[in-house]
């Protein structure tokens, strides 16, 4: 649903552009082959992450799985390293390892110590975890800067109708007895349907950094973004914060004046 809603937004926000400027070379959703066969790729590494983060509760509890999930902070550095050849300075290097130690700090609470026990399978998967959740998002950068002037909405038109294919083909081979007897949208409530626009619109967002931005403007507003719901659940649902949350945001900061301060030295 979410991957649906996401392709009707593009669509709808397509149909305005047409309507406002016409149909060009850079709008229009007729493509060649080439360009096309490059998103199954994005789209089915995206779809295998989803999937290990629901298996990883096998072996490792919600805050620990939090905690874990950091790993995509360094993997999505290397990787960026990698595949697009972006060179990143000493100085944004140690930012990125400031930020992710800032993070995995500001998660911190009296149960953390359980996650240095995670079974060997819990760590493998979080580490394989963020190294596809790094590279699909480097890689999505790529193809998406490929052609500087097609239109955002095409491209994330074309990822999420692969998107949507792969998820319809995981819910059949996994859920299709129980989708068959109880329905497609059965034990939906309007908490769900609220998580399917949140998920969709982020995801719309991302794409807009990745075209407009980069995948490591990705990684610190998302660090960021982790510490602004934890100060916004301390309204909404009275949530404590704890010396560890306070000195975690500490550091986030200094990793995001590091990286810009990395930048002018380069």
């Amino acid at each position: 649903m979410v991957e649906t809603l996401k392709c009707a937004i593009s669509l709808v926000a397509l149909g305005r552009i047409w309507k406002k400027d016409g149909v060009n070379e850079d709008n229009r959703l007729t493509t060649t082959l080439d360009e096309v066969i490059v998103y199954p790729i994005p789209a089915a590494l995206y779809l295998v992450k989803n999937l290990l983060q629901y298996y990883i509760f096998a072996y490792v509890d919600a805050p620990g799985y939090q905690i874990l999930k950091n790993f995509n902070i360094i993997s999505t550095g290397v990787l960026y390293r990698i595949i697009l050849k972006k060179r990143l300075s000493e100085i944004q290097w140690a930012a990125f390892v400031l930020l992710a130690a800032g993070c995995t700090t500001a998660q911190l609470n009296s149960n953390s110590d359980r996650v240095l026990q995670t079974p060997f399978q819990g760590w493998v998967m979080a580490i394989v975890m963020a190294l596809l959740s790094g590279f699909a998002g480097v890689y999505t950068e790529a193809i998406i800067k490929k052609r500087p002037s097609r239109n955002i909405n095409v491209q994330n038109f074309w990822l999420y109708v692969f998107g949507m294919c792969f998820n319809a083909v995981a819910m059949l081979v996994q859920d299709f007895d129980a989708v068959m007897n109880k329905g497609f949208f059965h034990g939906y409530s309007f908490i769900t349907v609220l998580m399917i626009f949140n998920h969709a619109l982020s995801g719309i967002a991302v794409s807009m950094v990745m075209k407009y931005a980069d995948n490591i403007v990705k990684v610190y507003s998302t660090s960021v973004a982790m510490l602004l719901t934890a100060v916004v659940s301390v309204f909404l649902f009275g949530f404590h914060l704890s010396l560890a949350f306070f000195l975690g945001t500490v550091v986030v900061s200094v990793a995001i004046y590091l990286h810009s301060a990395g930048k002018i030295q380069r």
